[in-house]
Formats: structure tokens, C-alpha cells, sequence
């Protein structure tokens, strides 16, 4: 089956190929790659450049909800809430996108039409995967179908811990043949995968198999997004893009919810990837309380004060 990377031809050509190219990557110091991620969480950005990283932030937000007992009412307000954040100051800039289960994928579309904010998808039996193959791209036909912009999708890594990566590279472009004009994030749920040398393997399967992004977590575990496997992962778009010319983009997801943290990791960013990963078609955070921190920070630059809690609205 092709890649969208033609340079790596070979590597995808049978599963022991495979196998051979991703335990031939470079092998990560968890030393170094942790120090390097805390130093520069280090980092301080003041006035007008903080000012602007916070817009930046807002409008790199998936704001997302995914729980059993979401409503249209709920998908409804929250898509209210993403293009206009903060009702009483309109130079705010809207988030990146709504991220909804299928099912409000129709509900998220309508409240949306005409906003510029993207409508994204979870499929593929999130968060679990734990379902046929079949099963899972019903689920990604029918949000497609509903008028999803994109797709996360989550890799089995039942599969990929027992090393049959040639199975999740097939899942994946299957999915991403599904797809059709949405674009794909891979979800790799960098919590359960334990090592970091398994984090830089999963990256690499994904943007061989044409992920348009791919993404730590799933907010369902107890270990999400961190710094040091964010970093891992903009270190891997950065090398994928020098070998294919290939653009991928980078998504941390879960446990992301001040304004200190959000700057973090536009810091590892810039540092890391470079400047072309700035902008909201190349990186995004996966976060619902994010936001209210990010828009009473902005109240605190712009006023001089910090707003009661009863500012933002409660999602």
C-alpha cells in the first residue's frame, strides 16, 4: 500500500521492514529530552509578546467536550463559546475548532456554519479502539458524512506494544482513505505506550501512513501531554519535514489548563519545529478549561486586573 512519503518506500514494504526501520530510529535520552523540555518551560514572555502568545493559544484551542452526557444544547454552547470567547471584547480571536463525538458532529456543523471554526471528530472507537475495523470506519464514514473538517482517530496499542505496527500502519491509512477532505490526527495516547523510544516509533508510523497531525492523548488517561513528549514529537515533524518535505502538525491533548502552561509549549514550539508550526493549521492544544484561563489573562493585560470566576462562562 503507498505512503504519502515516498523516500520511506521501502521501509513500509512488508511488517518486518517496518519493524526494522522504527527500532532503527535513534534511540531518545530520557535525560537529555526532559532537562531540554524543563529548561525551556523556563523561558519568560512579557507585554505585548505575551499578549499576543495568548491570542495565539486561544486560537490553537480544539475545544473539546467528550463525555457520555453531552447534548445538542451542550455541543451548541460550546460552539457559541468558541467563536466568540469573550462576548464583551469581539478582537478576541475564535478557537481553532469544536472537537465532539459523531453523533454531534451534525449539531457542531450547524452551529458553526459560516464562523471559520473547524468541526473535529473523534472516531475510530474512541478512546478505547477497542473494535473492529470495519466498525471503526463506519464511525469515521459517519462523521465525515455529518460534515467533520477532521478526524483523531486513536491507534491500537494493543497492537502496537505487541509490535505488529505493520496492522496499525494499514488501520491508519485506511482511516485516512475514509477521510476523504477532512484532515487526520493521530491519537497515539502516549500514556499507556511507557517508554519515549515508543513515542518517537508511533510518530514515525503515523506520517509514514499520512497523518496530517498527530497527537498525544486522548484526555481519558491519567498521563497525557507533557512537555518532554511534546517535544519528542516536534522533534519528529521537524526531522520528517527535512527528509520528505512533508508538513506534519502537533496536538498535546489532555491536562493542558493555564495560560503558563499553553505558553510552555508555544515555546517548545518555536524552539523546537520553528516558526511555521505557529499558526493553528500546524499546531493545536486539546483542551476545555484552557480556555477560561487564557481569556482572564488577556482581561488581566488588558485592564490591569484579574476578573472574578464568574467571567468566563462554565463549560
Amino acid at each position: 500500500m503507498p505512503t504519502t512519503a515516498p523516500a520511506f518506500a521501502d521501509a513500509t514494504a512488508s511488517d518486518s521492514a517496518l519493524r526494522r526501520f522504527l527500532h532503527g530510529l535513534p534511540g531518545v535520552d530520557a535525560v537529555g529530552l526532559e532537562a531540554r523540555a524543563a529548561s525551556l518551560g523556563t523561558r519568560s514572555i512579557k507585554t505585548t509578546a505575551k499578549a499576543y502568545a495568548i491570542d495565539l493559544a486561544i486560537s490553537m484551542i480544539d475545544l473539546t467536550t467528550l463525555e457520555g452526557s453531552d447534548t445538542p444544547g451542550k455541543v451548541r454552547a460550546l460552539a457559541a463559546k468558541a467563536v466568540h470567547p469573550d462576548p464583551t471584547d469581539r478582537t478576541t480571536p475564535h478557537t481553532a475548532a469544536v472537537c465532539v463525538y459523531p453523533d454531534m458532529a451534525a449539531t457542531a456543523v450547524a452551529a458553526l456554519a459560516g464562523s471559520g471554526v473547524k468541526v473535529a471528530s473523534v472516531a475510530t472507537a474512541f478512546p478505547a479502539g477497542r473494535a473492529a475495523l470495519d466498525v471503526k470506519l463506519a464511525d469515521v464514514r459517519d462523521a465525515v458524512a455529518a460534515g467533520a473538517d477532521e478526524i483523531d482517530m486513536v491507534i491500537d496499542r494493543g497492537a502496537f506494544l505487541s509490535g505488529r505496527y505493520l496492522k496499525v500502519y494499514e488501520e491508519i491509512l485506511a482511516v485516512k482513505a475514509e477521510c476523504g477532505r477532512a484532515r487526520l490526527k493521530v491519537i497515539f495516547e502516549t500514556g499507556e505506550l511507557s517508554t519515549y523510544d515508543n513515542i518517537r516509533r508511533a510518530s514515525w508510523l503515523g506520517m509514514l501512513a499520512g497523518a496530517d497531525f498527530i497527537k498525544t492523548s486522548t484526555g481519558k488517561v491519567g498521563v497525557n501531554a507533557t512537555p518532554a513528549n511534546t517535544l519528542l514529537m516536534l522533534e519528529a515533524v521537524r526531522d520528517f519535514r527535512a527528509q520528505t518535505g512533508i508538513q506534519i502538525g502537533v496536538k498535546p491533548a489532555g491536562g493542558i489548563r493555564t495560560s503558563k502552561d499553553a505558553l510552555k509549549f508555544l515555546v517548545l514550539v518555536n524552539e523546537t519545529a520553528g516558526e511555521d508550526w505557529l499558526d493553528n493549521h500546524w499546531f493545536r492544544f486539546g483542551a476545555s478549561s484552557l480556555l477560561n484561563d487564557l481569556l482572564m489573562q488577556r482581561q488581566k493585560l488588558s485592564t490591569g486586573r484579574y476578573s472574578g470566576p464568574d467571567y468566563v462562562t462554565v463549560d
